[in-house]
């Protein structure tokens, strides 16, 4: 995943040191930070990758930064580490958002194992981001009857049970139908049904 970049953030030089050295060997590429606010001062929401926290940080923890993550709509899969884990932390790291929690020591398969699953999240996530934006702008193009007629469509409905509903003749549902499938760039009806269920997911529908 050339694209992709692990950001530690420690304040301790040694541990920051010694994960540069495993995850480089793993390879991955690595930028690594003393404290959450040099991350936060350097850090683009563009970026791909994950962030390994130590969660017990001088000013700002691990879980604080998860925090102003969230404030900032950044959503960067952190994987938070500590030497002092209880299960209230756990969970506390998990309900504001937190991709894994990983007790000290670490064992290097656990985490390896982890970051390719944030890595992978990530991706996917990203990806379905751009999809969904390249949709609203094609739905955007769409006039309010061929909206109507797209949401029955993804309903399952057949063309004479959507003309019915909406009082149009049935040659007009297939001209309508065949106008989306146009501006929505979809291959197959079954394509175009895939999209309408994101926009509606979304509320663009």
């Amino acid at each position: 995943m050339p694209d992709n970049t692990v950001f530690v953030v420690d304040d301790d030089k040694a541990v920051c040191q010694s994960l540069k050295f495993l995850l480089r060997t793993a390879g991955h590429e690595v930028e690594t930070f003393p404290s959450a606010a040099a991350f936060l001062n350097v850090y683009e929401p563009s970026r791909r990758g994950c962030l390994v926290l130590d969660v017990r940080m001088p000013r700002m923890t691990g879980l604080e930064l998860q925090q102003e993550l969230n404030a900032r709509a950044w959503r960067i899969p952190a994987i938070l580490i500590t030497g002092h884990g209880t299960v209230p932390m756990a969970i506390a790291a998990m309900k504001a958002g937190a991709f894994d929690f990983i007790e000290k020591p670490l064992r290097d398969d656990v985490l390896l194992e982890s970051i390719d699953r944030a890595l992978d999240w990530d991706d996917s996530t990203r990806n379905e981001t751009v999809v969904l934006a390249s949709l609203k702008v094609r739905a955007a193009e769409l006039t309010d009857r061929e909206r109507e007629v797209l949401a029955l469509v993804a309903a399952g409905e057949p063309n004479k049970s959507i003309a019915r509903q909406l009082g149009i003749s049935f040659r007009t549902v297939e001209l309508h139908r065949s106008h989306i499938l146009e501006k929505m760039q979809a291959r197959t009806v079954a394509h175009l049904i895939r999209m309408a269920i994101l926009l509606q997911q979304d509320g663009h529908l």
